[in-house]
């Protein structure tokens, strides 16, 4: 069925030019409404106004534009029906043949900060859902396209002569999984959390789930793309898991910052700050497994990171995943070049990283950064939802040991918090300043946390700095990490047992803070 006239219609005016200019080759006849036929004929594109085509001026400062019956006859006719094209040719109501429409940016205008209802209520679209699902449901003869990345396979479809029935349909259907999840958003919205709709589309198959004898896909909100995949095998469940693990612990520092993740919990971690010395060095594996030197001077401060974070467990770094909060550059790759590694997720890759990592084909490089308005996963035949898990300013902190932190150990202890924060409960972490020591994780008492978190210390315990997650409900999980020689603690406090534990703290000379803020991780 040939197409001889159109209605483009769009906010998102993306390829729209193109896709004009290729109709009219065609001599298609193009309808167009207010910004868009400006748009075309800025650019040389001949269009009819679609208020002079249906005898229907724009009334309501630009409410109603199409909500007419012309316009409305010409979509929804069935060409095969008798009656219909009675009707049209009675009422004088030529055929459209396309509808070109996207949709006004009501998720894009409620993203800005202090949006005001009656902003938002502008920003919903009536004609233009309704001359999408009006073609959608009428497919077989008039062809929906409801965004910009649909115009390339169309214009293929164009040229071959004829509208395929299998692009018809999946056209309908992206308008469906369109409206829908526009109306979801406005109801959202509106609804102030009443209700949760999840729109989610299958971003790719996974080869199976947690296990082997598991089935999993997996899914992202609509038009939204998670990560970009630049090289390497297939994503598996469970470095998803990992993958995200990573990226929320590597960027929840603002400095260079390095997380290597093993089953969700953090093995490795490594931070340079800006105020720490630029002579200072770091170890990293050389080749065949000899240590090798890595001069700051020479090297690039995330390759030092790198660094850190591998000396504090290599054992436990072998098949892990890599999270970085910067570019992953050359110095980074060569670091890595004898580690089996599953993934690297960073913000970007320099093509130097790129081309040596290249080398390990089965190596999986992502680019993702973090972002995420909430954390929702199933439970109990329902769904969970909360806010992320943010770590607040040190303003909040209170010492309550005799002794104060000096400005350093206030620096480890920051760093030692954020670390444990991403660790599963129970959790303590030893770190010294800025690199993980030992990470005692997913423990059913916090004394048995303590012992992991010494006994999983490559690097000596003493002089290290600990963080629990929740707070200490007896004094002998700090007399644990005391004896271990541990010189300052942070945790959130909040036990009945509190002024015991503060005691004990100025029994073993140990530095503690309080945060008043728990960060349990299931």
């Amino acid at each position: 069925m040939p197409i001889e006239r159109a209605i483009l219609s769009v906010s998102d005016k993306t390829g729209i030019l193109e896709l004009a200019r290729a109709l009219r080759a065609k001599g298609v006849e193009i309808l167009s409404t207010g910004g868009t036929a400006q748009h075309l004929i800025d650019g040389g594109v001949d269009v009819t106004p679609i208020a002079k085509w249906s005898g229907a001026p724009e009334i309501l400062g630009g409410r109603v534009k199409t909500l007419t019956p012309k316009v409305f006859g010409a979509i929804l006719h069935d060409r095969a029906k008798p009656e219909h094209l009675a009707d049209c040719e009675r009422l004088g109501i030529p055929p459209v043949d396309l509808v070109v429409v996207n949709l006004y940016p009501f998720e894009a205008t409620i993203a800005k900060e202090g949006v005001t209802v009656d902003e938002a209520i502008e920003q919903i679209d009536i004609g233009g859902p309704s001359m999408l699902r009006a073609s959608a449901k009428n497919h077989k003869h008039v062809l929906p396209l409801c965004d910009p990345s649909l115009y390339g396979d169309f214009l293929r479809e164009l040229e071959s002569g004829e509208i395929s029935e299998a692009f018809r349909l999946r056209c309908a259907i992206a308008v469906f999984e369109k409206t829908s999840a526009y109306d979801a958003t406005i109801s959202a919205f509106l609804g102030r959390g009443n209700r949760l709709i999840l729109n989610l589309e299958k971003f790719q198959d996974l080869r199976y789930g947690e296990n082997p004898h598991q089935t999993a896909g997996f899914y992202v909100r609509a038009g939204e793309t998670p990560f970009a995949q630049i090289q390497g095998k297939e994503l598996s469940y469970n470095n998803l898991l990992d993958l995200d693990s990573a990226i929320r612990l590597a960027t929840a520092f603002s400095d260079p910052a390095i997380a290597i993740i093993k089953h969700t919990n953090p093995c490795g971690v490594g931070v340079v700050r800006a105020s720490e010395e630029s002579g200072r060095l770091a170890r990293l594996p050389g080749a065949g497994g000899t240590p090798a030197l890595l001069g700051r001077a020479h090297h690039s401060t995330l390759a030092e990171a790198l660094a850190l974070a591998i000396e504090s467990d290599p054992v436990s770094a072998f098949g892990g995943i890599i999270g970085a909060n910067r570019a992953f550059d050359a110095d980074c790759a060569r670091a890595i070049a004898d580690l089996f590694l599953e993934v690297i997720v960073a913000p970007s890759f320099d093509d130097e990283a790129i081309e040596i990592l290249s080398k390990k084909k089965n190596l999986r490089l992502v680019t993702s950064e973090s972002r995420r308005a909430s954390d929702v996963r199933s439970a109990a035949n329902g769904f969970l939802v909360q806010s992320p898990d943010r770590i607040s300013s040190r303003e909040n902190w209170k010492v309550v040991t005799d002794r104060q932190p000096s400005a350093e150990e206030l620096d480890g202890l920051e760093f030692a918090w954020i670390v444990c924060a991403h660790v599963k409960s129970n959790a303590i972490v030893l770190t010294r300043a800025s690199q993980s020591v030992g990470i005692g994780a997913g423990q059913m008492s916090r004394v048995d946390a303590a012992k992991v978190a010494i006994m999983k210390s490559i690097l000596p315990a003493e002089g290290t700095f600990a963080a629990s997650d929740a707070f200490f409900p007896f004094r002998d999980g700090l007399d644990i990490l005391a004896d271990a020689g541990v010189r300052a603690i942070i945790q959130p406090g909040g036990s009945v047992r509190d002024a015991e534990v503060i005691a004990a703290a100025n029994e073993r000379g140990v530095a503690m803070v309080f945060t008043g803020e728990r960060h349990f991780r299931h």
